[in-house]
């Protein structure tokens, strides 16, 4: 069995070939997609963040709109960019879309991937510490984040405060018992991997990393995964993991989908994420459901994770992409053992 969910870039553009020209259009869209994969039987929402683009960048009121209309399926993020977060104020954003959702909220955060302009998170107000790479200030947000959410009180009370104080030193409010276990972090690397395994966070692997051996991409990943799980064992947490992978894999019904996507198989890709990163893009997959079965079949890094995340064309609208997810949901899960 396996968990099958979208995740959105939220791409909007005023051409009109999108379905998709405003921000409000892709923010009203999302959660009419998330009514409809999680009526589909589809088992999480999930939304990429990016700042300065015209897609999706503040999560908090997505998510929390998308708990108040949905009731069963998992709404994350994947992922939120921790350079940019100030993450005290996080505590209360995650803690209150949390709670509106009733505990479904599945969080993924990362030291970030490159933006549209240089170093943004500065104009956000942030800065790295004296001897701190911008990746290592992402980190330190996200152990800070990490250490909130366990609720220990920290902050000294007002003696005269303007309401009743309970005793002891005081913690952000609301706080959402339990989310700290449903913390993800997206690793580019296989050494970031075992760090989250360390800090007992899950793991969530895209369709980019760090070309480390050479290998094609799914096996490059299915590595990073066992390493991880391994990490998580010798970190003598008690809790069982969870992996996410996504990949874009559409299956040819109609003529909509041989026009969209019957273009012929894709490759793995080779490209460089900043000037010493050399890193590997996935290939993404679309086939009549027969021949689509037999490929997936041979990649071991979905086959290592327990959660699928189908990257979603938006642009496309609400009708298609869950048109999308229910193709999958029916002619490619059931005979791959997801279902």
């Amino acid at each position: 069995m396996k968990k099958i969910g979208f995740l959105s870039f939220g791409h909007w553009t005023p051409s009109p070939q999108s379905q998709a020209r405003s921000a409000a259009d892709v923010l009203l869209q999302s959660i009419d997609l998330a009514v409809a994969a999680e009526e589909l039987g589809a088992d999480g929402a999930y939304f990429r963040v990016h700042h300065f683009a015209r897609q999706l960048a503040s999560p908090f009121p997505l998510l929390a709109a998308v708990g108040a209309r949905t009731s069963r399926i998992e709404i994350g993020t994947a992922v939120i960019d921790m350079r940019y977060e100030n993450p005290l104020y996080m505590i209360e954003d995650a803690g209150a879309a949390d709670l509106i959702a009733k505990g479904r909220l599945q969080l993924g955060i990362s030291r970030g991937s490159p933006e549209q302009v240089i170093d943004g998170w500065r104009y956000f107000g942030y800065q790295p510490g004296e001897g701190e790479t911008d990746a290592d200030m992402g980190r330190r947000h996200a152990e800070i984040f990490l250490d909130m959410l366990r609720g220990q009180g920290f902050a000294q009370p007002n003696p005269r405060p303007m309401f009743p104080n309970p005793p002891g030193l005081l913690r952000l409010e609301p706080l959402s018992e339990g989310l700290r276990e449903r913390i993800w972090w997206g690793a580019g690397s296989n050494a970031t991997a075992v760090w989250a395994a360390k800090l007992g966070m899950n793991l969530q692997s895209s369709t980019l990393k760090s070309d480390e051996t050479g290998e094609a991409f799914h096996i490059q990943q299915a590595a990073q995964i066992r390493a991880y799980r391994a990490a998580w064992k010798e970190a003598g947490h008690t809790s069982e993991p969870r992996v996410s992978v996504s990949r874009s894999i559409f299956a040819l019904i109609d003529d909509r989908d041989r026009a969209y996507f019957g273009n012929g198989q894709e490759e793995d890709q080779i490209g460089f994420i900043d000037e010493r990163t050399r890193a590997i893009f996935g290939r993404g997959y679309a086939a009549e459901p027969d021949k689509l079965i037999e490929q997936l079949k041979t990649d071991e890094a979905i086959a290592e994770a327990d959660t699928l995340l189908l990257t979603v064309p938006n642009q496309l609208g609400v009708a298609y992409n869950a048109h999308v997810i229910e193709s999958i949901l029916t002619h490619v899960a059931p005979a791959m053992g997801w279902r």
